[in-house]
């Protein structure tokens, strides 16, 4: 689990690219770091591990846009942020248990959807600038702040830095467990199946 501890806080620190590139916004896999952490680690107390990792990457980032941009992110945000990532571990655990590339794909797209929606709808609720409606959640989800690029935009990124990580992450798990001769997480387990049609043999008499 070395290599998957390695690439998490990879993923982590790609968040700190805005910092140096502001067009790098919103790429990096917010939930695919959840995500693929609770779909491979078994113990649970690894799973803090990325949490953690994510909340100081939080903590940093807000230092950085307060100190460069005078601009704090709120309470409200880090609340829906961190909510977004504990969905994601659960969501995790349930792919875990389903074991094929479908449907872990399809959960890094919907850890990718679930935080643009939670995030956005967060902004709507709090920010002045948007009217309290059904066209103000809209405008937040789509184009938000005029002088910023419209919101789908930072989805796209996101959703393509998710299914991205995922694909990598997962990509290279299953390669160390190949070369180790271990069972593969997405190799579905063979389940015995009983044919209703087929009758019950007889018990052998003595």
């Amino acid at each position: 689990m070395f290599a998957a501890i390695i690439l998490i806080l990879l993923a982590v620190l790609s968040r700190l690219l805005p910092t140096l590139d502001l067009s790098l916004s919103n790429f990096a896999p917010f939930c695919a770091i959840a995500f693929c952490g609770s779909v491979y680690f078994r113990k649970p107390w690894m799973w803090a591990l990325s949490f953690l990792a994510f909340e100081l990457s939080d903590v940093f980032l807000n230092n950085f846009h307060a100190t460069e941009y005078g601009f704090y992110w709120s309470f409200g945000g880090f609340l829906a942020r961190s909510s977004c990532f504990a969905a994601a571990l659960f969501l995790g655990t349930w792919v875990a248990k389903r074991k094929s590339w479908r449907w872990l794909l399809s959960g890094s797209f919907l850890g990718a959807l679930l935080f643009y929606l939670v995030t956005n709808t967060q902004s709507w609720f709090t920010d002045p600038f948007y009217s309290k409606s059904l066209a103000g959640w809209w405008q937040a989800l789509t184009t938000g702040h005029p002088e910023y690029l419209p919101t789908i935009y930072f989805f796209q990124k996101t959703l393509f830095g998710d299914l991205l990580f995922t694909g990598l992450f997962s990509g290279v798990m299953e390669w160390l467990a190949q070369r180790q001769d271990e069972p593969s997480l997405l190799d579905p387990e063979e389940e015995e199946t009983v044919d209703e049609d087929q009758p019950v043999e007889a018990e052998a008499k003595e």
